[in-house]
């Protein structure tokens, strides 16, 4: 089938997703408490905050979040909470980029697909900090205003030609042999 552009065709602006990625990372933070640790006993990551911005050619992920190790010191004979706040910054690069897009117009988002979660703490060799390993994900997206092109029928949208369109007596026929228990199961 052969288009002619200039009759059958029109460029339409709209707004469209014209940016993904997604990224995983494993980052390790070192939380020095007020006494020396013995042993850890739990290490929770709370109040996780983030935001995004464009930078460059991906997706700026800023945020904060609070580590909370419930640790025992003075030979595993008494117990304490250290806390701290951790900024951190992560470029999700855009895996996908349309390059016809209008910078002006663009909105960024990203979402937490797994939120920071401490995957292993432990002691330091030294016996004074504590070693958290956190793991997490973004998903980022990036809409913007962009051109997509549409045929467009010459005789507008009410010309169906001798095409009809007939939904008459047999739809309901094809639905007689369909399991109502079935149906409401997977409801």
């Amino acid at each position: 089938m052969s288009i002619v552009k200039d009759t059958r065709c029109r460029e339409i602006i709209t707004k469209a997703v014209c940016g993904k990625g997604r990224k995983f990372s494993q980052v390790t933070h070192t939380v020095t408490p007020p006494h020396r640790p013995s042993s850890i006993l739990g290490a929770w990551l709370i109040n996780h905050q983030y935001d995004a911005v464009r930078s460059g050619d991906g997706i700026e992920v800023v945020g904060t979040y609070d580590i909370n190790i419930w640790y025992s010191y003075d030979k595993n004979t008494k117990t304490d909470v250290a806390k701290e706040t951790i900024s951190y910054s992560e470029i999700v690069p855009l895996s996908y980029l349309d390059p016809k897009h209008r910078t002006s117009t663009e909105e960024v988002t990203a979402q937490a697909t797994q939120e920071p979660s401490c995957v292993e703490a432990s002691v330091s060799s030294n016996g004074q900090h504590v070693i958290i390993r956190v793991e997490r994900e973004f998903e980022a997206e990036m809409i913007a205003e962009t051109k997509v092109c549409v045929v467009v029928c010459e005789g507008g949208c009410d010309d169906f030609g001798d095409k009809t369109l007939d939904f008459g007596d047999s739809i309901s026929g094809d639905f007689d042999d369909l399991d109502a228990d079935l149906l409401d199961d997977e409801l």
